[in-house]
């Protein structure tokens, strides 16, 4: 198993992408630690995942994340993997010229806090141990310039920074730092999930489509497509990677 004996936390772990990441790494013997902000859903998912842990809280209290990323090292005798999959409250479909300046900074802020609260507490505990995994996920759109996304590019292009100069700094203390882009994750768009970011009332099967025939594969990434990379990722198979953003979006974008 990749990840058999390590000890990871996934933040956000309630969400509909984020649940089959958590169910993956459980299947690849991970001991997982599962935060979010609401009880219900973290519940769900750790229903499938045997032995996981619930924790409920916020991404953007520092001292939270701190204090909890400290008592699970403590207790489990590791932090291995740190996995940020927090939502930041990204508004789409509305023109730069007409969108309030609220909704534009409001991913990028709750982005790179999260990104940093996370990321730093664990490196923290992954510097002094001399080995550890810090993964994030973002939606690849710092790579291009779509209409109407809002603040999700601004967003991605800061925490993706963020971890590229924590890579930088950690490296050499045995921390890696990744993070995966994906985009249209088949499975995981609801109605809901797409009401959350726009008032438009899209369909998702009209939206899988759409972006299906955009990819260079013809489809859409699917749940385990993300999960099972990011279990690569996160595993030692990958030691040698870092300060790196993978590419699981089945060619809707390229990346050098």
């Amino acid at each position: 198993m990749l990840l058999e004996n390590k000890n990871c936390i996934v933040y956000g772990a309630g969400g509909g992408l984020a649940s089959g990441i958590c169910r993956t790494f459980a299947r690849e013997g991970a001991n997982l630690f599962l935060v979010g902000r609401r009880r219900e859903p973290l519940e769900a998912v750790a229903a499938d995942c045997p032995g996981a842990e619930v924790a409920v809280l916020d991404a953007l209290d520092e001292r939270a994340v701190e204090q909890h990323a400290r008592d699970v090292a403590e207790r489990a005798g590791s932090l291995d993997v740190s996995f940020n999959l927090v939502s930041r409250g990204d508004v789409q479909g509305v023109p730069l010229l007409d969108i309030p300046a609220e909704d534009l900074m409001r991913p990028v802020v709750n982005g790179l806090t999260a990104t940093f609260n996370t990321a730093r507490a664990a490196a923290r505990i992954m510097a002094a141990q001399g080995s550890g995994t810090i993964l994030s996920l973002t939606s690849g759109s710092a790579k291009g310039a779509h209409p109407g996304m809002g603040g999700t590019g601004p967003a991605d292009a800061a925490m993706e920074t963020f971890l590229r100069y924590l890579a930088a700094e950690t490296g050499r203390q045995g921390v890696r730092v990744l993070g995966i882009y994906t985009a249209g994750v088949r499975g995981s768009l609801t109605r809901e999930r797409l009401r959350e970011v726009s008032d438009v009332a899209f369909d998702p099967d009209e939206v899988d489509r759409m972006l299906s025939g955009m990819a260079m594969l013809g489809r859409t990434p699917r749940i385990e497509d993300v999960a099972g990379t990011a279990a690569f990722l996160a595993s030692d198979r990958a030691s040698g990677i870092t300060a790196n953003i993978v590419n699981v979006t089945c060619g809707l974008f390229s990346t050098p």
